[in-house]
């Protein structure tokens, strides 16, 4: 039986983040556009971009452009289109920090349609991504280190720490949560100067995701007793990890997984940091909501059916010593 569940792990795990993430293809790319964008050289702009995208842009229309920046700062659009009156220069704004693959392919894309169409198009980097994360992979690694740490700690726990009691575990699942997350997110910064984290956010973040994460893995531990490790690994990392939108952006997504993921705590890890180190000052409750709804259904869970989890120590009166 082990035997064949690594064989599937193992398959499960390539073919998952193969799909998800191999051949990112954009499918609905929303963007801002201001000015005169339903003109002659607009519409012929944008039908350039979509036939070249094979996509289609949701388009948002903004008085402005500052309101169009605004929007890219609430991560309501990844780009800002502004095509001026008279047949001037069009202006595309990419932000890489909003998805640097999402960005690389429609700034691509602009300079092609703009070559092709005959349209001076000028392509710019409205928010750029960090200089030690060109890629903008930094803050998907932490959030995986995060997630995963968390429910390892979890099983370390249950084997080494195994006549702990439920609220004792949970209360070890909190300190250790609260360290490691100071230890990422202190190397990532400080150590490494790789992304510059507003510490005290990033670290909470950090900390909020690991003790979710060893919760779920402590609630499934008390459902399935010794096979806790199979729904872990298959919420957390085959599913969880490639829908977080931290490697591939969710626009590229497969749609199933870019509505998923937000809603998972690998998920909402990567949104609530990116957001943190990014985007300061538009943080968003959502992905909050759903790291504190992970981490309390799992230790209400855990308590509520104490008696099935694995370990324990009976409580009763201390006898004397002969």
């Amino acid at each position: 039986m082990l035997l064949l569940i690594i064989a599937g792990a193992a398959g499960f795990f390539a073919g998952s983040y193969t799909y998800a993430m191999a051949n990112p293809t954009p499918r609905t790319v929303p963007t801002a556009v201001v000015g005169a964008y339903d003109s002659p050289q607009g519409r012929r702009f944008i039908a350039g971009m979509e036939k070249a995208l094979n996509a289609s842009l949701k388009l948002h229309v903004y008085e402005d452009r500052s309101t169009a920046v605004e929007a890219v700062d609430d991560q309501k659009v990844f780009a800002v289109l502004d095509v001026p009156s008279g047949g001037q220069r069009l202006t595309l704004e990419v932000s890489g920090a909003s998805g640097a693959t999402v960005a690389e392919l429609l700034a691509d894309a602009g300079k092609r349609v703009g070559t092709a169409t005959g349209t001076n198009v000028e392509v710019k980097d409205l928010k750029p991504l960090q200089r030690g994360d060109p890629r903008g992979l930094a803050i998907f690694y932490v959030s995986l280190a995060a997630v995963i740490i968390g429910f390892v700690g979890a099983i370390q726990l249950s084997v080494h720490a195994a006549a702990l009691n439920p609220v004792e575990r949970i209360a070890f699942t909190a300190a250790y949560a609260l360290l490691g997350g100071f230890a990422i997110a202190a190397v990532v910064d400080w150590l490494l100067d790789a992304v510059h984290l507003p510490f005290l956010e990033s670290w909470l973040i950090l900390a909020l995701t690991m003790f979710a994460s060893g919760m779920v893995f402590t609630m499934f531990n008390t459902l399935f007793g010794r096979w806790a490790m199979l729904p872990t690994w298959g919420l957390m990392v085959l599913l969880g990890n490639p829908s977080s939108g931290g490697a591939v952006s969710w626009p590229l997504l497969p749609s199933p997984l870019g509505v998923i993921g937000r809603w998972l705590p690998p998920g909402a890890s990567v949104n609530a940091q990116h957001t943190a180190v990014y985007f300061a000052g538009h943080q968003h409750a959502f992905p909050f909501l759903v790291l504190a709804g992970w981490a309390l259904v799992s230790c209400t869970v855990f308590l509520v059916w104490r008696h099935r989890h694995p370990g324990g120590r009976a409580a009763g009166p201390a006898h004397a010593a002969p």
